[in-house]
């Protein structure tokens, strides 16, 4: 039989060795159960009221005109809309529009940037107070101002061919609805919704990443919710720089002035 003689020694060995193969065990179990932790995905605080969680409707794709970028609206409720009303006629008459209808300047017909296509809307003339009911089926007029285009027929009615323009306020009625058995001509309207949502602030678009990542990184200096999303047009992927996030139209309207304001001439709403 052998003897353990205790010694200080021995007693300083003795806990070394408990030490070291205590920490073995705690490796071998953190090696045969831990997960690889996952970073939370940060996203910048939008100021109260301007936030709403991503809905599943499907909006439809932007296009461009120029260097300016336009997001059609995929619903509305209670849209209304002040601003300058022109009209296109003969120069455009027999063309194809946005919608794929040809062009005809005798009908009821208006084009707008972000109303859906086949919306009907009422016009009202600010100064004359006329009124009329057309139907959206092309996109523009694309000066900045302007709020719709009129067919030479509608602008004839309401009473802006002389003057070329003039300023209207535009109400969304909505998609006609399916006809009915009924002999009544009066046409009735489903009610969509163009003024909620998720909408956001476009301030440029760029072919070139890394001149997208510059201008994102100086915004985020200043404004939240800074981020870059990709489109691919068919031809080219597109870098576009966006800020902000609000939940209703009213709300990004406001944004995309402080932001032309601020220096960014092509800024425009986008709905997300």
């Amino acid at each position: 039989m052998m003897f353990f003689k205790l010694t200080t020694r021995n007693i300083s060995f003795f806990c070394r060795f408990l030490t070291i193969f205590g920490l073995s065990l705690l490796f071998v179990q953190g090696c045969s159960t831990a997960v690889p932790a996952r970073a939370p995905t940060k996203y910048p605080q939008a100021p109260a009221g301007h936030y709403r969680p991503p809905d599943q409707a499907k909006h439809p794709k932007p296009y461009r005109v120029g260097k300016k970028w336009y997001q059609p609206l995929p619903h509305a409720n209670n849209f209304r809309q002040r601003g300058i009303a022109s009209w296109y006629g003969k120069k455009f008459h027999g063309r194809k529009t946005s919608s794929g209808e040809i062009y005809n300047m005798y009908a009821m017909t208006a084009a707008h940037k972000t109303l859906p296509l086949g919306t009907y809307v009422n016009v009202r003339h600010l100064n004359n107070q006329r009124e009329i009911e057309v139907r959206i089926n092309d996109r523009g007029p694309f000066i900045r101002g302007r709020v719709i285009d009129l067919s030479y027929t509608a602008a004839k009615k309401i009473g802006i061919i002389g003057t070329g323009t003039a300023p209207v306020e535009v109400v969304a009625l909505g998609k006609a609805a399916p006809l009915t058995a009924s002999k009544s001509v009066v046409r009735s309207y489903v009610t969509v919704d163009y003024s909620t949502g998720n909408f956001t602030i476009q301030v440029g678009a760029f072919s070139n990443r890394d001149n997208a990542r510059r201008l994102q990184q100086q915004l985020g200096r200043k404004y939240k919710n800074a981020h870059v999303t990709t489109f691919f047009n068919g031809n080219e992927t597109l870098y576009r720089v966006r800020v902000g996030r609000c939940s209703t139209l009213g709300q990004a309207e406001e944004y995309e002035r402080i932001m032309i304001e601020n220096g960014f001439k092509d800024a425009v709403i986008i709905a997300e």
